[in-house]
């Protein structure tokens, strides 16, 4: 625990006063909660030789919620106080009407902890992060002339929640963050190609911050660089395409991770409703969303329900099997909650979200995937992308990919556009490798407004007959 530990019913509020509010608002509804929370965080940006931005936010408030049937009834506010729980009280009521329901039956509990509770903006002075700073700038510009800017950022925040529930059930979990990202741009010849490249997850600053990372990641940000810069215009057309593992799953994320979480299945919104039990990817793909694995940027060890997060397959050899659930999707689909329902604040009511989604590896080696590549593309790295949920129709662009030619990996390729839909592509994965790589921390996931932090991975995979948009004449 940090030594100045968030205690809400210490210092804000009586428990007992804030449980009788959070009863009578809850009285005949199906499940609610009280979320408090307090929320820290700091990023220093250093861009072309000079602090751009420095900042240090701090926030707390709490979150009520009553709901009943498909119905939620949530107001929030940044007072902790009996009186603005009251206030809050009288609008979640709303949701509940004359009553009738009965509680469902609470989370069930865990002692475990998936990371520390230090706070990780502890770990160094301001003065040495800027120092640190200016010298990966200085390391970075060193290691290549055609190098013209360098922006170098250092985030870190801790969060920390507790959350009440009507039955008198309490659960709290203290989340740091950290992450270290390096840009770099080079020219050549009138020429100008970016790259970046960063990570980080539930732990401290300290390792982000030795010599032997903060090096290795400008090196990367400078290689992805100097590959855009010798890069020729993609071609377009339909093409095989080989995805690198790791960072390339967020396709998958996107393309099909959304529309397995629980509340568009139960609105029917997915392209995949209804086909529990069915066929929707190539035998061979397992995917997984799994909030537990150790430090990840995705990772909780409860959800902002007070569920213990779990590791839910979704696609079992081809198969579906599952969705992500939060209590209220849940329980009007007659399941089990996942482990899923997650808020970006105390300001948010949870939906279910992903966490951690990537697909299992198989059982080739990739450099036998990409000898068996006559005429495609060989996509390493994803920038933005877009996706329609309701039929999982994406376009992706991509940052750093190959032509590749009867097996050979050649030149690299600017301005191509992976099009497809997400189903269709599933099912005409030909082959998986077994070297099945998480990212290195660095996704964030948007949904209805709001953002939480997840992770994404996969091992290298073929698909057949992509369409790629070029940039070639």
């Amino acid at each position: 625990m940090t030594e100045d530990r968030f205690a809400p019913f210490e210092t804000h509020v009586d428990e007992a006063a804030a449980l009788a509010v959070l009863r009578a608002a809850t009285a005949g509804a199906e499940d609610g909660e009280l979320f408090l929370e307090r929320h820290r965080s700091e990023a220093l940006v250093f861009d072309d030789g000079r602090v751009k931005n420095a900042s240090y936010d701090a926030s707390e408030g709490f979150g009520l919620r009553a709901v009943k049937g498909e119905v939620s009834g949530f107001a929030h506010a940044t007072e902790i106080s009996e009186a603005a729980l009251k206030r809050a009280a009288e609008t979640a009521r709303l949701a509940v009407g004359d009553g009738g329901g009965m509680l469902a039956p609470p989370p069930s509990r865990t002692n475990r902890a998936l990371y520390g509770a230090a706070d990780p903006m502890g770990d160094a002075p301001f003065a040495a992060k800027i120092d640190l700073l200016r010298e990966i700038d200085a390391f970075t510009r060193g290691l290549d002339a055609r190098v013209v800017q360098v922006t170098a950022t250092v985030a870190a925040s801790l969060q920390e929640v507790v959350i009440l529930r009507p039955e008198g059930g309490m659960v709290s979990d203290i989340r740091p963050m950290a992450r270290l990202n390096v840009s770099v741009i080079v020219e050549e010849n009138g020429r100008r190609e970016s790259g970046s490249h960063g990570g980080g997850g539930r732990f401290g600053l300290a390792g982000l911050l030795e010599p032997q990372h903060w090096q290795k990641t400008a090196r990367e940000a400078l290689r992805i660089a100097c590959v855009n810069l010798d890069a020729e215009p993609a071609p377009a057309g339909t093409f095989d395409v080989v995805l690198g593992p790791g960072w390339p799953g967020v396709m998958l994320h996107e393309a099909v991770g959304h529309g397995l979480e629980g509340d568009f299945n139960r609105k029917k919104t997915s392209a995949f409703t209804g086909l529990i039990g069915q066929q929707v990817a190539a035998k061979g793909v397992t995917v997984l969303d799994d909030g537990t694995i150790p430090d990840r940027r995705g990772s909780i060890s409860v959800d902002d329900e007070g569920t213990p997060s779990n590791r839910t397959v979704l696609i079992e050899d081809g198969i579906l099997v599952g969705y992500m659930q939060d209590r209220q999707n849940a329980r009007l689909m007659g399941v089990a909650p996942t482990g899923n329902g997650r808020r970006e604040s105390h300001a948010h009511p949870p939906m279910p979200r992903m966490t951690n989604t990537y697909m299992l590896g198989g059982n080739t080696e990739p450099g036998a995937i990409l000898a068996d590549l006559k005429d495609g593309i060989y996509a390493v790295g994803f920038g933005g992308g877009q996706v329609d949920i309701t039929n999982g129709k994406f376009v992706f662009n991509c940052t750093e990919a190959y032509r590749v030619r009867n097996g050979v990996i050649g030149a690299p390729v600017k301005g191509a556009t992976l099009i497809g839909d997400g189903p269709a592509a599933m099912k005409r994965i030909r082959a998986i490798g077994n070297d099945m790589t998480l990212d290195p921390g660095v996704g964030n996931c948007g949904k209805a407004g709001q953002w939480v932090p997840v992770g994404v991975g996969q091992p290298t995979l073929l698909i057949s007959g992509l369409t790629v948009g070029g940039s070639a004449a």
